[in-house]
Order: C-alpha cells, then sequence, then structure tokens
C-alpha cells in the first residue's frame, strides 16, 4: 500500500496524523503526576499502582503489530479513526472509575485506542515522504509533536489536580478527541490500496497474551512477593506463546509480523535505542514526580513545573536530530546522544534536590534534549532501513519499542525501586507487623499506613520514607546511567554494520 500527497497536501496529512497522536503520548506523562494523588484517593496498593500505570503501555505493546496488519488489511484511516473514537470513550470510563481494579480495566481499553492510533500514524509518515531528507524533516517534526505532549502532560495533569479531583486527568482527553477527531477524518485521504489477506486473529492474541505473561512474571517475582513456583510457571507460560508466535511467523507465507526485518542492524539498533531510551524516560519521570511530592512535599502542579526543563528540551530534540543526521550521519548522533543521557543521568543521581540550584534544571534539560535526540535517531534508523511496502511493519516494530520501553522502563524501575526502598527504610520501633509489611512496599503505602498511627508515630514513619526514598532514587538513578553507557557501545556496534547510506536520512 502506498500513500502519497502531490504538493503541499503532504504537510497536511502530517499534521493530522501528528494530531492524532497527541492524545497518546499526552497520556503517558499526565499521569505521572497524579499516582501520589490517585493512590491517596483509591487507597491503591504498590502493585496496585505499577499496573495502573503500566498496563497501557504494556497491553499496547502486545496490541500495536497485530493492529499494525489489521490496518494494512482495512485501511489506516479507518482504523485511526476507530481508534481515536475508542481512546476518547475509554478516558471518560477512566475518569469516574470508582476503584482501582476498574481504572486498570479502562487504561486496557485506552491501550486498545491507542495501539490503532499508533501504527497507522508512523505508516502513513513513511508512505507520504518517500524523500530521506523530507522523511528526516518529517519524522523529526513528529518527535517534537510526542515530546511537547510530555511537555505539557505532567504540567496539565498539575494544574488539574489544584484545582480538580484525580479523574480530571483522564477527561481532559474527551475535548481533544473532540478537536483531533474532525479534523483527522477531514484531512486524512479517503482511498488507501488495501493490502490483500486475512487478519490471523490468533496469531494476535499468542502475541498479546505471551507478552503479558512474561511481564507479569517479572512483577510477580519481585513487586508482588508471589510464591517462585507460580512466578515460573507464568513465566514458562510466556515463553512458550511467543515461541509458537514466532514459529508461526517463521513458516507463515502471511506472516503478522516479518522476522527479516531483525536482519537489518540499523532496525535492530533502532529497536534497541527506542527501548531502552523511552524505559529510562518513563522511569526517571515516575522516579522524580514520587521524590518531589512525597519527600519534597511539592504540590502536584508544582511537581510539573519542576519537571518542564526535561520535557521542553525533549521537543526541540526531534529536528535537531533530523538536522543533525543529516548533516554528520546517524552512527556518531545516535551514540553521543546515549553517552550524553549517560552523563546526565549520573549526575542527577548525585545532586541533592532539596536544594538544587541551577545545575538540576540543567541536567533535566540536558537529559530531555539527549533523550529526544536518541529516540529521533532511533526512528530515523528504523523507517530509513525499511522500504515503503514495509512501512507498517517497521512502524509497528518501533511503536512497539517505545511502548515496551514505556511499560518496562516503569515495571523495572518500580520493581527495582520497591526492592531498594525496602532495604533502606528504617522504620521506628513499635509498628504492628501488618503496618510494617505494608509501609516496607513503597513510599505510597508508607503515607497510608502513617494514617493508621497516631501523629508522632506516623510522622516519624513519614520521616523515615522520605530517607529511604532520597537513597533509592540516587541508587535508580545510577543504575539507569550504566545502562545507558551499555547501550551506546552496543548501538556503536550496531551501526557500524550497517551501510552508510542506510542510516541517513
Amino acid at each position: 500500500m502506498s500513500i502519497r500527497q502531490p504538493g503541499p497536501k503532504r504537510w497536511l496529512v502530517l499534521m493530522a496524523v501528528m494530531l492524532a497522536f497527541l492524545p497518546v503520548v499526552l497520556d503517558m506523562t499526565i499521569l505521572h503526576v497524579a499516582v501520589p494523588t490517585l493512590t491517596q484517593a483509591l487507597a491503591a496498593s504498590n502493585t496496585q499502582v505499577l499496573w495502573i500505570i503500566d498496563i497501557y503501555p504494556l497491553l499496547m505493546a502486545g496490541l500495536l503489530v497485530p493492529m499494525g496488519t489489521l490496518a494494512d488489511r482495512v485501511g489506516n484511516r479507518r482504523i485511526l479513526l476507530t481508534g481515536l473514537t475508542v481512546f476518547g470513550l475509554a478516558s471518560a470510563l477512566a475518569a469516574f472509575a470508582p476503584s482501582a481494579p476498574m481504572l486498570i480495566a479502562a487504561r486496557m481499553l485506552l491501550a486498545l485506542g491507542g495501539a490503532m492510533i499508533m501504527p497507522c500514524v508512523l505508516g502513513i509518515i513513511r508512505r507520504t515522504f518517500e524523500d530521506p531528507a523530507e522523511r528526516g524533516l518529517a519524522l523529526g517534526l513528529w518527535g517534537t509533536v510526542g515530546a511537547a505532549g510530555a511537555a505539557v502532560g505532567p504540567l496539565i495533569g498539575g494544574a488539574l489536580l489544584g484545582h480538580f479531583w484525580w479523574g480530571s486527568v483522564f477527561l481532559v482527553n474527551v475535548p481533544v478527541m473532540l478537536i483531533v477527531l474532525p479534523t483527522c477524518w477531514i484531512l486524512l485521504p479517503r482511498r488507501e490500496e488495501i493490502a490483500p489477506g486475512h487478519w490471523a486473529i490468533g496469531q494476535a492474541l499468542l502475541l498479546i497474551l505471551g507478552m503479558i505473561a512474561t511481564v507479569y512474571a517479572i512483577k510477580a517475582g519481585s513487586g508482588a512477593k508471589q510464591p517462585l513456583p507460580v512466578v515460573l510457571l507464568v513465566l514458562a507460560l510466556g515463553a512458550v506463546l511467543l515461541s509458537v508466535f514466532v514459529r508461526l511467523q517463521l513458516r507463515s507465507p502471511e506472516p503478522m509480523l516479518d522476522l527479516s526485518l531483525f536482519s537489518r542492524p540499523a532496525i535492530v539498533a533502532g529497536i534497541i535505542m527506542a527501548v531502552v531510551a523511552s524505559g529510562s524516560l518513563a522511569g526517571v519521570e515516575l522516579t522524580l514526580a514520587q521524590e518531589l511530592q512525597y519527600v519534597l512535599g511539592k504540590t502536584p502542579l508544582q511537581a510539573g513545573l519542576f519537571m518542564i526543563p526535561i520535557m521542553a528540551a525533549a521537543a526541540l530534540g526531534g529536528p535537531v536530530a533530523g538536522w543533525l543526521s543529516a548533516r554528520f550521519g546517524l552512527r556518531p548522533v545516535a551514540c553521543l546522544s546515549l553517552a550524553v543521557s549517560a552523563g546526565a543521568l549520573a549526575g542527577l543521581a548525585v545532586t541533592d534536590f532539596r536544594a538544587p540550584g541551577p545545575i538540576v534544571p540543567v541536567l533535566l534539560a540536558v537529559l530531555g534534549l539527549a533523550l529526544s535526540i536518541g529516540l529521533t535517531a532511533s526512528s530515523i534508523a528504523i523507517m530509513g532501513a525499511a522500504d515503503a511496502s514495509e512501512a507498517g511493519a517497521a512502524g509497528s516494530l518501533e511503536a512497539t519499542g517505545y511502548e515496551l520501553g514505556s511499560g518496562l522502563g516503569i515495571t523495572l524501575f518500580g520493581v527495582f525501586m520497591s526492592v531498594v526502598f525496602e532495604r533502606h527504610l528504617v522504620l521506628p520501633e513499635g509498628v504492628p507487623e501488618a503496618l510494617a509489611d505494608r509501609a516496607s512496599r513503597s513510599i505510597g503505602d508508607v503515607y497510608i499506613a502513617a494514617r493508621q498511627l497516631g501523629s508522632d508515630p506516623g510522622a516519624a514513619m513519614i520521616s523515615a520514607g522520605k530517607a529511604a526514598f532520597s537513597a533509592t532514587h540516587s541508587v535508580l538513578l545510577t543504575t539507569a546511567a550504566i545502562l545507558m553507557s551499555l547501550l551506546t557501545v552496543l548501538v556503536l556496534f550496531l551501526l557500524s554494520q550497517t551501510r552508510p547510506a542506510a542510516g541517513r536520512p
């Protein structure tokens, strides 16, 4: 399938799909500053909070490839408009969810809508812009909209929580959809070439269930502290389902996911960059949001304002990455951006947030800019290594990398945070065993448990929780810096195996 718009129409198409992408990325970050408020309002456990946050990107990661294939079968425009409708309805349901399980269910429906939107956006951009230089610019602008949405997400969330209840961070999507949906309906081309073949729903279910089972095993093993036999059984189930899916893809004449794309080093490098960079960004944002509100006592709006440098700088990274890649080549730009990200994370790990001075905003801005350049470089690597006929599959893979990275980043950061927090937490004497067990799970659980104690014991418990979380945040950011350094070396190796032409926009 090929979508070509002569003259300036292609830029109108780009505007339409960027508007469609905006609410999806907005929903990824607007919730971060709402976590403390939401946790207290719903009395959600640490495990429920992690599921509320990351069921959205994790389920979306499993749905992206099936939805991308479905879009090839029935048309990108139809799937995109359907996804926008589902996303708007799910936002309203999430806003009025009466409990944590109901909110998790609404977030699952949000993931379905988002999974319909994402691959269509990237696929349309690839097919619309055949010229490599224009494609690099278009992907840079797309990245800017994504980063801008992420930038205003925490700020909008903080402002809403200052005046309304926690559900307003979801309800805000509804008026956004009322603007985006008719805009896309008017601007997107109505005539599309439809790819032949059937949509294998069985293969889609294998992929979705396999990914969810695997990630649940990670969460249950550490975060939820399930028995080891249960963890191993669920992990084995996930591995078997994913293995069967891969075998079907290799044998099928019409595979849902073209695994031959993984034979191209540039695509592999781009996917790894997308997973690690987006995972680090999501994990760092979640850690900072809790540090600022639970430990430093900032309001949600103040927390959103504090994180503006990382998101505002990220909004500049898209077009900068496109220009730099065209000027100097993809490999040095990608590797340098990752190395700078590692340095910024290491700097934040040893900084005292209680007396930030100018160094913290500068480090946050450097981190946001570098990670944004790295993410856009991953887009250029993936889409530049794919032919126009492979745009749907490549777009699905890239979007899967982003969503899987965000979900795994939040999951692994959350699990690691829980383990490190428990080891650093020193509770005052005389705390009942049941309350001590709950308080050891997370800083949010410390506040919930402290409510059940008297004023002095409760204050002592909160003070102990703040000290433990400050130590936890340093360990988490140091670990993220080490992972980013290792990623720099890996990407340098993979892109050195790629012909220069394949890596340039």
